[in-house]
């Protein structure tokens, strides 16, 4: 479709995507090029702690990058589909929704994909994103170019979350199937995949680990998780064995501060507690924690009230 295309339609295709606010189409066209050419530079690098004591690399685009990557997530990857089994990343899908196949099951295995963004390829995404049936190859290159660092997916693009499900597309619909006609429950979220059901936890382990390979992922052996019945299941931070609902401490630890407030009011509260927060963080953190509560179960009266109590103390304490 593109074999005879030139530099001149290659330009004229940039411009009709309007990455950018530029009436100068010159300036336009070399905009796009020296980002691209030089993405590395256009990115700030930092390192945040995660939980278990290691650190996570985001790579963070400037201004003019991220308002690019923004138009390539709306304006093209958003009207590709992805997988049903896929949870995350896409419009009208709930944390929720990812537990859901999994509730009152026999096990519930949960694997790990290792290093999973740092491990999809330029590569990866050229094909599954920016191919040439849609694409001249120059511009599916330049594409491609804009929403990688070094060759491979960054945490911290808007564009990521969305490209890492195109790419898993064919293995999770491959896998999937496979799930469904064994009666398994499958979800993936993000690089954390979900196995509910009555089945063998080795086999199960060892087709995914060899499906995997194929793509040039691998397990992270560290976080090999099989959960039975008789023990909690917990599936993306809710508790499924017997419905979906948040964890009986998370509930716990909102109630508790909700009584303190009314008790010793917001200030007393927050100076006994040793909490180095200002009133307006403090309580839009709090009414998170409530909103989350009422994503998972919208019918729960305590957390209602807990809501509108809330609501009631922003309105006086925030300007």
């Amino acid at each position: 479709m593109w074999k005879y295309i030139g530099t001149r339609e290659c330009n004229e295709f940039l411009l009709s995507l309007h990455f950018i606010h530029c009436k100068d189409e010159k300036k336009y066209i070399k905009t796009i090029y020296s980002i691209s050419n030089n993405i590395e530079k256009n990115y700030k690098i930092y390192k945040i702690k995660k939980r278990n004591g290691n650190y996570r690399t985001i790579y963070e685009p400037n201004s003019i990058l991220k308002q690019i990557q923004r138009q390539i997530l709306v304006n093209i990857l958003n009207n590709k589909s992805i997988s049903k089994y896929a949870k995350a990343y896409h419009k009208g899908i709930q944390l929720k929704d990812n537990a859901t196949p999994h509730v009152h099951k026999e096990i519930i295995l949960k694997l790990d994909i290792k290093d999973f963004f740092e491990n999809i390829s330029f590569l990866d995404i050229y094909n599954a994103c920016f191919p040439i049936e849609y694409f001249p190859k120059p511009v599916g290159m330049i594409l491609t170019y804009l929403c990688t660092y070094d060759n491979h997916l960054t945490q911290g693009s808007p564009t990521s979350a969305y490209i890492s499900n195109l790419v898993m597309k064919e293995f999770d619909e491959d896998l999937g199937n496979w799930c469904d006609s064994m009666n398994i429950s499958y979800t993936r979220y993000s690089d954390d995949m979900t196995f509910s059901g009555k089945f063998n936890p080795s086999e199960l382990i060892a087709k995914v680990r060899k499906m995997l390979y194929k793509l040039g992922l691998e397990l992270n052996h560290d976080k090999i998780h099989i959960v039975h019945k008789s023990s909690s299941q917990n599936v993306t931070g809710m508790v499924v064995n017997e419905k979906i609902q948040v964890p009986i401490k998370y509930r716990r630890k909102i109630r508790q501060e909700i009584y303190y407030i009314q008790k010793f009011g917001l200030s007393s509260h927050l100076k006994k507690c040793d909490i180095n927060m200002d009133s307006k963080r403090y309580l839009n953190s709090l009414y998170g924690k409530i909103l989350y509560v009422l994503q998972i179960n919208d019918h729960d009266k305590e957390f209602i009230k807990y809501k509108r109590f809330i609501e009631d103390l922003k309105r006086q304490c925030i300007p």
